[in-house]
């Protein structure tokens, strides 16, 4: 399995970012970064389509589930039912909104680790033969910032564009409807994830290398713009919109979670 993920991910990302650097980066790190962030973003874009006109659809739906939820209240197994046959007859799956979530896991472990090994002269053997070897690689970047060390500027960056996606999806939400009381719920909690992930986004942010906080900030601005797209190109969002805590924090958990795998194999 490990050889099957340094095969198809770990190695792949880190010839990229190499042959980047060696060429249309202009040796820059920084650079180079920005452009193999660009890269994952765009070959993970149809799934990040389909997960949005997903949540979109279940916006969409939100009355007729709030329906359902007084209808059959205190009878979970029949609103489970009833609900399922809701997504079934609208041919919606709740879970694709998750997807491109699942996917990119595997990529930020990828990345993670092509940072935390960093391009020292026995990483760089890992090389295809087409790739030319640099013999090392400068971590200043932007001729400023050295992203071998952790940087807690970066990490603030990378809080601020987590406040502003998660912002912009609050921001869509209507009123709540008199009596319901899930909706108001979910909203309350929506509003605590709403500080709650930029601080933990600068609180692991603070303790990574710079290089790794500083491809999490671009990620999460282009997932924004990415959103503001495609709402844009789509339809906006009319119903009110319950985004699920897990997904907002997804990526924070998952960076964590590696981190602290990491340390336990050290």
């Amino acid at each position: 399995m490990i050889e099957l993920y340094n095969t198809l991910l770990y190695k792949p990302i880190f010839n990229l970012l190499v042959y980047l650097y060696n060429t249309v980066a202009f040796h820059d790190i920084g650079i180079a970064i920005i452009i193999i962030t660009v890269i994952i973003k765009l070959i993970l874009y149809p799934l990040s389509v389909k997960s949005i006109k997903a949540q979109k659809a279940l916006q969409d739906l939100q009355p007729k589930m709030e329906a359902l939820k007084k209808k059959h209240k205190g009878k979970p197994e029949i609103l489970g039912r009833e609900m399922m046959k809701l997504y079934k007859e609208n041919k919606i799956s709740p879970a694709s909104s998750c997807l491109p979530l699942l996917i990119q896991m595997p990529f930020l472990i990828a990345v993670y680790h092509v940072f935390r090994n960093g391009f020292k002269p026995e990483t760089l053997d890992l090389l295809y033969s087409f790739v030319s070897n640099p013999g090392s690689i400068n971590p200043i970047a932007f001729g400023l910032i050295n992203f071998s060390e952790r940087n807690i500027i970066i990490a603030i960056l990378a809080g601020a564009a987590q406040f502003w996606t998660s912002k912009m999806l609050i921001t869509k939400r209507q009123p709540n409807v008199s009596g319901a009381k899930d909706e108001g719920m979910a909203s309350m909690m929506n509003k605590q994830m709403l500080y709650f992930m930029p601080a933990i986004t600068i609180f692991i942010g603070i303790s990574l290398p710079g290089g790794l906080t500083f491809y999490w900030f671009l990620t999460t601005l282009l997932t924004a713009f990415q959103q503001l797209y495609i709402l844009k190109k789509h339809g906006s969002v009319s119903s009110p919109i319950i985004v699920p805590a897990d997904a907002q924090g997804a990526q924070a958990e998952e960076i964590k979670a590696i981190k602290e795998k990491d340390e336990d194999q050290q």
